[in-house]
């Protein structure tokens, strides 16, 4: 690619980025990202398809191109919810919360069922220029266990998931990412704990210090990509959100500028 060319690949696959098209969404025609962007048709066909191949868009019929992950499949309608007919507390700290919920499915007799509320929590994978995410190797005396874990921590009451994300990544790496992106909400046991995870992908950190947060401090190290599914098959990789955030990034490789798998 020439340096217009190179241009434009980095302004349309920005655009990808930054969420300007849903999945699904049809690009403009290429007569119009043409006459948009200033470049031959010629040297656009190029940047499309090196998009293309790296997964950042898909084709569609002759010179459609859309954004992937539309989904096809619709949810079933006319189902009822379960009903929720009280709750009561049977054991509240700073950490955790215990209820007891009486709860009636459709058609079936109602019973209690335990739920447990935790905290609120933001996870951050940062990326490098030489497809490496910053990580941290610690030790978890639950499971008893040394392994690799992305930053994260408790979002403050009346806080912004973001900024929780980005104060964590600082406090526990020293490295200060310059942009966030916000990949997913999820819970992790979604049949009895409630306690929302946010996922993050960082880009272009710099370091800013010493880790201040020593408790949650532990080595502090850039993993390359390629070591992820090794480690995950050692079973070094802890966490729900650590492995969530790593498994999005390895399925759009693409997205973010990565070299493709081999």
């Amino acid at each position: 690619m020439g340096p217009k060319t190179a241009k434009v690949y980095d302004t349309l696959r920005a655009r990808l980025a930054s969420g300007e098209f849903r999945a699904g969404d049809k690009l403009p025609s290429e007569r119009t990202l043409v006459e948009e962007l200033g470049i031959g048709r010629t040297a656009l066909r190029q940047v499309l398809a090196r998009l293309v191949s790296e997964g950042s868009l898909e084709v569609r019929g002759r010179s459609s191109y859309r954004v992937p992950g539309a989904v096809s499949v619709a949810p079933p309608e006319g189902l009822e919810p379960w009903r929720i007919h009280g709750e009561r507390d049977l054991y509240v700290n700073r950490w955790v919360k215990l209820q007891l919920w009486d709860v009636e499915p459709p058609g079936i007799e109602r019973f209690e069922h335990h739920v447990v509320k935790l905290h609120h929590v933001a996870i951050t994978a940062i990326l490098d220029e030489q497809d490496r995410v910053l990580m941290m190797w610690r030790y978890r005396f639950v499971p008893q266990q040394w392994g690799w874990e992305l930053p994260g921590g408790i979002v403050d009451e009346g806080e912004d998931p973001a900024d929780t994300a980005l104060r964590e990544v600082v406090e526990e790496t020293g490295w200060q990412p310059k942009e966030l992106e916000h990949v997913v909400t999820y819970q992790p046991m979604i049949g009895m704990v409630d306690s929302p995870h946010e996922i993050f992908v960082g880009h272009g950190a710099e370091q800013v210090g010493s880790p201040t947060d020593l408790e949650e401090a532990g080595h502090i190290e850039w993993v390359p990509l390629a070591d992820i599914p090794g480690l995950m098959s050692r079973g070094e990789l802890m966490g729900s959100g650590t492995l969530v955030a790593l498994l999005h990034i390895l399925a759009n490789r693409g997205r973010y500028g990565l070299t493709p798998a081999r």
